[in-house]
C-alpha cells in the first residue's frame, strides 16, 4: 500500500499556496488563458525543460533564473501563444511578463518563473497580458487550483490535477500538481506543461534530483505522437510551510517524499497520455527482465510510441507481432528466445514462441477498455518480459485514431 492518500485541492492543497486562472483575451476562443501560482513565502524551485534546440523564450528564461537562484515565489503561464521561435522580441516579451508579474505581486522579478503554450511562432499578445496580470493577481485564492488548471490547457479535453498527503516528522506533508498536454507529446525532459507544489522543507540539490528522477519515471515515459514540444516545462516549488524537519540528505524521509512526488507526476503523465488527441484509451506497457531500469523504460516507451501498435489498439486488433517488432527496434539487446508478450491476461508469446489464444476475446478486451471509465477501466495493459535481469520499466501512451490527423491537420486553420 502507498504511504500516502489522495486529497482534494490540487496545487493549492499544500500549505502556503494560492492560484488563479482567468480569461485575459489571449485565446481566440475566449476561454481562460492566463494562470498564476503563488507561494506566500520564497520556495525552493526546481525545473526540467525541453531538450529541443528550438525552445520557447520562457524555457531559456527559467533555465537562467534557476541557474542563478534555486528559489521562486510565482509561476505565470499564458496559453494561446507559445512564444517559441519569436526571436529577440520574444525574449523581451518574457522579461516584461516577469517584471509586470513581480510588480503586481510586490516581489522581485527574480522570483517569477514563466511558462507558455500555444501556437509556435506567435508572440504573446502583450496588450492582453499587461491588462490581465493585475486581474489574475487579484483573483489569487487558496481554492484556485481548478481555475489555474483550466487556464493552461489548449487542445486538452479535460484538466489534469492531483494532490497527495503523507506524514513526515509527525506532521502532514502535501504535494499537488496540475498539467496540460494532449498533442505534441514525446517528452525528452518532462511534459508539455506541469506545475507541482509542495510544503516540505527540502534542500535545493535534493529537490532538483528528486524532480529529475520523477520526470524520467513519469513524463519522460509517455508518448502520444512522437513529437517533442518547444515549450516542455516541469516546475516544482517546495516552500517549507509544513514546518517539518528539513530534508537535506538522502534517507527514509527523502525516499518517502520522492516516492510521493513520483506518484503525483505519474498520475499527471498518465492523464496526459490518456487525453492524447483523438485517443479512446490509455496504453500501459510494462517491461521486465531487462538489464536495468533505463533499458526497460526504453523498450516500453518504444512500444507505447509505435504507430503500428497504437493503430492496432485503436482497431481492436490483438496483433502481438507489432509489439514484438517495436520492442526489437528499441536499441536494447535481448535474446529473442526469452521474449514473452501478454495483452491483458492473454499470453500470446512465450520463450520466443507464438501461442494459441482466443483472438475474439482479446479483441473484446480492447473494445472494453475503449468504453471504460476515464483513467479507471480504460487502460490496455501490455506486459513484455525480455530475460532474467532486474530492470523493470513502464511507459504510457494512447491509441492512434482518425481524429488525431483531423485535429492536427486543421490546427492553425
Amino acid at each position: 500500500m502507498a504511504d500516502w492518500q489522495e486529497i482534494t485541492g490540487g496545487i493549492t492543497a499544500p500549505r502556503g499556496y494560492q492560484a488563479a486562472g482567468i480569461t485575459a483575451g489571449l485565446k481566440p476562443s475566449g476561454l481562460p488563458d492566463l494562470a498564476l501560482i503563488f507561494s506566500e513565502v520564497e520556495a525552493i524551485a526546481a525545473g526540467v525543460f525541453t531538450s529541443s534546440q528550438v525552445k520557447a523564450a520562457c524555457v531559456d528564461y527559467c533555465r537562467q533564473r534557476l541557474q542563478a537562484k534555486q528559489s521562486a515565489r510565482a509561476i505565470l503561464c499564458n496559453a494561446g501563444q507559445a512564444n517559441a521561435a519569436t526571436g529577440n522580441q520574444g525574449w523581451f516579451d518574457a522579461l516584461e511578463s516577469a517584471l509586470a508579474t513581480a510588480q503586481a505581486l510586490n516581489i522581485s522579478s527574480e522570483s517569477v518563473l514563466l511558462a507558455s503554450t500555444g501556437v509556435i511562432g506567435q508572440r504573446i499578445k502583450m496588450d492582453a497580458l499587461r491588462s490581465g496580470i493585475p486581474k489574475v493577481v487579484a483573483a489569487l485564492s487558496e481554492t484556485g487550483s481548478d481555475a489555474a488548471a483550466g487556464a493552461i490547457i489548449t487542445t486538452d479535453l479535460v484538466t489534469k490535477s492531483i494532490a497527495l498527503q503523507t506524514t513526515i516528522g509527525d506532521r502532514p506533508v502535501r504535494i499537488g500538481g496540475i498539467a496540460k498536454g494532449s498533442g505534441m507529446i514525446h517528452p525528452n525532459m518532462a511534459t508539455m506543461l506541469a506545475f507541482v507544489t509542495c510544503d516540505a522543507v527540502v534542500s535545493p540539490h535534493l529537490w532538483q534530483q528528486m524532480l529529475a528522477r520523477a520526470a524520467d519515471r513519469s513524463f519522460n515515459s509517455i508518448t502520444v505522437d512522437g513529437d517533442t514540444s518547444t515549450n516542455d516545462s516541469l516546475i516544482a516549488l517546495a516552500n517549507g510551510q509544513s514546518r517539518t524537519p528539513a530534508i537535506t540528505e538522502w534517507g527514509a524521509e527523502a525516499e518517502k517524499l520522492e516516492a510521493m512526488l513520483t506518484a503525483v507526476c505519474q498520475h499527471l503523465a498518465k492523464a496526459i497520455a490518456r487525453d492524447g488527441e483523438g485517443a479512446t484509451c490509455l496504453i500501459e506497457v510494462e517491461v521486465t527482465g531487462a538489464h536495468d531500469e533505463l533499458s526497460a523504460r526504453q523498450i516500453a516507451k518504444t512500444i507505447a510510441g509505435s504507430s503500428l501498435v497504437k493503430s492496432a489498439i485503436f482497431g481492436r486488433d490483438p496483433n502481438w507481432g507489432r509489439i514484438a517488432a517495436a520492442g526489437g527496434r528499441a536499441g536494447v539487446p535481448f535474446e529473442q528466445e526469452n521474449l514473452q508478450i501478454k495483452l491483458g491476461d492473454f499470453l500470446m508469446l512465450e520463450n520466443g514462441q507464438p501461442l494459441q489464444f482466443d483472438r475474439a476475446a482479446a479483441s473484446a478486451y480492447l473494445k472494453k477498455a475503449s468504453a471504460g471509465a476515464y483513467l479507471q477501466q480504460d487502460t490496455v495493459l501490455i506486459s513484455v518480459n525480455v530475460g532474467n535481469g532486474h530492470g523493470v520499466g513502464k511507459a504510457w501512451g494512447c491509441d492512434l485514431s482518425y481524429d488525431y490527423v483531423k485535429i492536427n491537420a486543421e490546427y492553425t486553420t
